[in-house]
């Protein structure tokens, strides 16, 4: 772990939390020592550090193309390059049945376990290490042009439409622990607009969006 620290410039006070953020679901069954608490939190951070350093520099650009750049950024594709490129899955703790199917490899694995890294270091060394960090290997990478956010065209979409912002569920998990498929839907109010599934739960509410979007303008 030691090898991690010095590739991301930082050195945890609280091991602990290194560890923890390291730790797969799969290690064991208890929800609460794996790194799925610390990726919730450092889901929040991310979107917190990517909308102030977008904010800051670029005070010409619109509400519009700020969400949408924040949205590739953060989105799992930039996310899992992100973190090969800070070799991260070689780190992560997991059982053995997960290791077996390539889940050092899994891009919902990296993504996830990048957030939960980034929730770490804001635990152990506040808001301007996160910021330092999401600079570094998240708002420096370069994001394919053709890569398009469903979720930030759908809401922009229903915002000018209606005023109504879309609010997504995931409604199934299914398959074994190393390869899970998610199913959410969107809503608008309670009217259900669309429907995706997808093996991480971000993929799945992207293809529920894309599914709203595509239904709506064919309603046309």
């Amino acid at each position: 772990m030691s090898g991690l620290e010095k590739t991301i410039g930082y050195s945890f006070r609280d091991g602990s939390l290194l560890t923890l953020a390291l730790s797969h679901p799969s290690l064991n069954r208890d929800g609460l020592a794996s790194n799925q608490r610390l990726e919730f939190l450092g889901d929040a951070v991310l979107q917190l550090c990517a909308s102030v350093r977008l904010y800051a520099q670029n005070p010409e650009m619109h509400e519009g193309w700020l969400s949408r750049r924040r949205a590739l950024l953060v989105q799992e594709q930039s996310l899992r390059q992100a973190a090969e490129k800070i070799g991260l899955g070689a780190y992560l703790l997991m059982g053995p049945g997960e290791e077996s199917t390539g889940g050092r490899d899994k891009p919902s694995i990296l993504a996830d376990a990048l957030e939960a890294l980034l929730g770490a270091i804001f635990l152990d060394g506040g808001l301007p290490e996160a910021e330092r960090f999401v600079a570094a290997f998240v708002l420096s990478l370069e994001i394919p042009p053709e890569t398009r956010d469903f979720k930030t065209d759908f809401q922009e979409h229903t915002q000018r439409k209606s005023g109504i912002t879309p609010v997504y569920r995931i409604v199934s998990e299914d398959g074994p622990a190393h390869d899970r498929s998610f199913t959410a839907e969107v809503f608008l109010q309670d009217a259900l607009a669309g429907q995706g599934s997808g093996q991480s739960k971000k993929a799945a509410e992207q293809a529920a969006a894309q599914d709203a979007l595509e239904r709506d303008l064919k309603s046309k």
